[in-house]
């Protein structure tokens, strides 16, 4: 008789695995406090600009007037246009602190090219304030060196230039009277200058970049971190060399624009307009450390200061200095209030 085993039982397939059922983790409802302090950060500046402009026309019954606004809304054109670029460079994390002599260089070399036409007296001082721009963003980018000292170089260059081309400011070159140039600075469209229409589509132009495309995007993650934008892949150095030539010609335009404006190329113009800038930007919710900020805001910002400068002109018994000490209690009240909506963030 055969001796046989029995078979050993074959081993079963495990059973396979039942698929969790898929649950979407709700994402944390932010606080009530976080969300008013957004709101602040982004629109308290509208709100505080409406209500002086409130006050202002029932105390001066002149402030309310058309011919005001004009006035006011043109002057804070020029400045608007320079803190356009003052704000794309701000969200990068930077600074630019040679807008005012580019500011000023650019409306001497608009006056003095305005001899050969229109397009002269545009194409010659974009393109040396753009090149001063470019130099900025070379220098701080490749050379990796600091936005302040670098900025700080060319304010003292872009001045230095303008002195000796103007020889020590004895020199005054003069817009010819009745040129297409000049037109663009003094004429209007409705009532509206050319300088406040090119400044709200510029404005216009700079919102949908920053929102609405890649390179926006790429603004705010290279000042939220460079490392770390580095390490995404993104183009840090392309990025802020863009951002700095951008600001140069801007700063260049709106040089350009005061110059036509004012049918010659003042030589004292732009000094200290580098810190009104930046006022208007940080007053307006950009973060001095970069990584936010919006177009609108400066543009607030830019209206808020250029109010207050009209309401103390409006009273009359104050000089023009009391800008200067309002400008700075408004910006250390949002530079103050900015620390603590950031710190009460990063708690909720």
């Amino acid at each position: 008789m055969k001796n046989t085993t029995p078979a050993a039982p074959a081993p079963q397939a495990p059973a396979p695995l039942k698929k969790a059922p898929s649950r979407t983790e709700p994402r944390p409802e932010r606080s009530t406090g976080s969300r008013i302090g957004e709101l602040v950060q982004r629109q308290g500046v509208l709100a505080v600009l409406l209500t002086v402009i409130l006050i202002a026309s029932f105390v001066y019954p002149t402030f309310a007037s058309l011919d005001n606004a004009r006035g006011v809304t043109v002057q804070a054109s020029f400045l608007a246009i320079v803190a356009l670029g003052m704000t794309l460079v701000i969200i990068t994390g930077g600074i630019d602190l040679s807008v005012g002599s580019v500011f000023a260089l650019g409306g001497v070399l608009a006056a003095w090219a305005s001899q050969g036409g229109f397009l002269a007296a545009l194409f010659v001082p974009l393109v040396v304030c753009g090149a001063i721009g470019l130099v900025n963003g070379l220098l701080i980018a490749r050379a990796n060196m600091a936005p302040f000292i670098v900025t700080l170089a060319t304010l003292l260059a872009a001045r230095g230039m303008l002195l000796a081309f103007t020889d020590e400011g004895a020199t005054t070159y003069l817009v010819p009277k009745d040129s297409a140039f000049a037109e663009l600075g003094q004429g209007s469209v409705w009532g509206f200058g050319y300088p406040i229409l090119i400044a709200l589509a510029l404005f216009g132009a700079g919102g949908l970049l920053l929102q609405r495309t890649s390179f926006g995007q790429t603004l705010f993650a290279v000042g939220g971190s460079s490392d770390a934008a580095t390490l995404m892949g993104l183009p840090v150095a392309r990025t802020k060399i863009l951002v700095y030539t951008l600001s140069g010609l801007l700063a260049g335009l709106a040089g350009a624009l005061n110059a036509a404006r004012l049918s010659s190329g003042v030589t004292i113009v732009g000094v200290g307009m580098e810190l009104d800038a930046i006022s208007a930007v940080v007053i307006g919710g950009t973060l001095l450390i970069g990584g936010a900020g919006s177009i609108s805001g400066t543009l607030w910002g830019v209206l808020l200061l250029a109010v207050i400068q009209n309401l103390i002109n409006q009273i009359g018994s104050l000089n023009s200095s009391y800008q200067s000490v309002v400008s700075g209690g408004f910006l250390i009240v949002v530079v103050v209030a900015q620390r603590y909506l950031a710190r009460s963030r990063r708690t909720t």
